[in-house]
């Protein structure tokens, strides 16, 4: 039996267009190698067990998904109100993009049940669990294993790596991130998720380089869409969620506390909100080019990810059906801005300062989103200095990033 493959709505267009997307999609998956994607549930492609860390809107998507694809997959969530739902029913409703039921193997708040015996573990918790999460599996870990985070957002993986290592954690195990998360999803129930649209391709890069060809095999059993990324320093810094989410929130504060209901990526960007959109985004791409890096921007990003065009990032936006019906956040106590600022703007700018690269429109974003909500995220957040990076030189920042300097 053949299950839908996630293509573009056609959105009224004709049907000999909708036959030209597809037929596209059908090409790109035939020459990467990754048909067996579309021939889920048909008995001809192998089942793999996949551990997934955190139950929130991506784990409950990640999870469902691996499940209808035909693979077992192991749930883990820190408490068990999240757990409840999915015990009962003993799956995850899919709706929206891609539609059905997928039983998962367990969901637990074990989090060394979850990963016993399982090569990929996939890490899908906001930034600031990206610490205790590794904390927790540090215990657990054998050779061999490969550990993704689900965004790493700005230098996730180097923070996990880090704790491992202090941890005194002697597995040798691979530590990954995406430079975005594949699915725009939310949870709508104890056991149902809905999935907006699934991203066209999201880079994938690991620490130790040249092991970054290892980690994308792994993960094409699953997804077609990971794609090699060159290193973590190029993944965390094309983290365009660092560019919308907290602008977003600040510029339309009154609004979220007032809890209206409005299209957050949508009626929440006006030209002007756009401006200011554009100048952090081109700081963050000048901060990547201090480090050697060519960062996309957040307009080719919507292109690569969306296949959304537009002649200004403003029109690029509002031209996103991905973003269609994605309602704003009804608190500022939340991960745009407690996971935004901390982990994704500040190091930034924390590296920013340290390469004499001017971040002044990150540096009044993160100043506003600190009084917004009472706390100081500069102080909290990933910098330079409790990242152990503090002095390097561009040539051991480069080689950190390949891992020339330690596993």
């Amino acid at each position: 039996m053949l299950r839908r493959l996630p293509v573009p709505q056609s959105g009224g267009l004709p049907f000999f267009a909708v036959f030209l997307v597809f037929f596209r999609d059908f090409l790109i998956l035939l020459k990467s190698g990754n048909m067996q994607w579309i021939m889920q549930g048909s008995g001809t492609k192998e089942c793999y067990t996949v551990a997934v860390l955190g139950a929130g809107h991506g784990g409950m998507a990640m999870a469902a998904h691996l499940a209808l694809m035909g693979h077992k997959v192991n749930l883990f969530n820190r408490g068990e109100e999240r757990l409840w739902g999915v015990r009962s029913s003993g799956a995850i409703e899919i709706i929206g993009e891609v539609e059905g039921f997928g039983e998962l193997n367990m969901a637990t708040t074990l989090i060394g049940e979850a990963i016993k015996g399982v090569e990929l573990v996939m890490v899908v918790v906001p930034a600031f669990g990206h610490r205790w999460m590794a904390e927790q599996i540090a215990p657990h870990l054998v050779d061999g294993q490969i550990i993704v985070l689900h965004p790493g957002r700005t230098l996730g993986a180097l923070e996990f790596r880090q704790v491992l290592t202090a941890a005194g954690v002697k597995a040798d195990v691979i530590i990954a991130e995406a430079q975005t998360f594949i699915y725009a999803s939310r949870a709508t129930g104890p056991s149902q998720v809905r999935i907006f649209r699934i991203k066209h391709s999201i880079p994938v890069a690991s620490l130790r380089a040249h092991l970054i060809p290892r980690v994308i095999e792994s993960l094409r059993r699953f997804y077609p869409q990971f794609v090699p990324g060159d290193n973590i320093f190029k993944t965390s810094f094309e983290n365009v969620g660092s560019v919308f989410h907290p602008a977003l929130c600040v510029m339309n504060a009154g609004w979220i506390e007032n809890e209206v209901d409005f299209q957050f990526y949508h009626e929440g960007v006006t030209s002007s909100v756009a401006k200011i959109l554009e100048r952090i985004d081109d700081e963050r791409v000048r901060v990547a080019e201090a480090l050697g890096i060519r960062a996309i921007t957040a307009r080719q990003w919507l292109y690569m990810a969306y296949s959304t065009a537009g002649k200004s990032l403003f029109e690029s936006m509002k031209k996103n059906s991905g973003y269609r019906g994605i309602l704003a956040p009804r608190s500022l106590r939340m991960r745009y801005l407690e996971e935004d600022v901390p982990y994704s703007l500040v190091p930034m700018a924390s590296l920013g300062k340290m390469l004499g690269v001017n971040t002044e429109t990150i540096d009044s974003i993160i100043l506003m989103g600190s009084i917004l909500n009472s706390t100081d995220y500069r102080s909290a957040g990933r910098t330079v200095e409790n990242l152990g990076i503090a002095g390097m030189s561009l040539r051991d920042l480069r080689l950190l990033a390949i891992g020339e300097t330690g596993k």
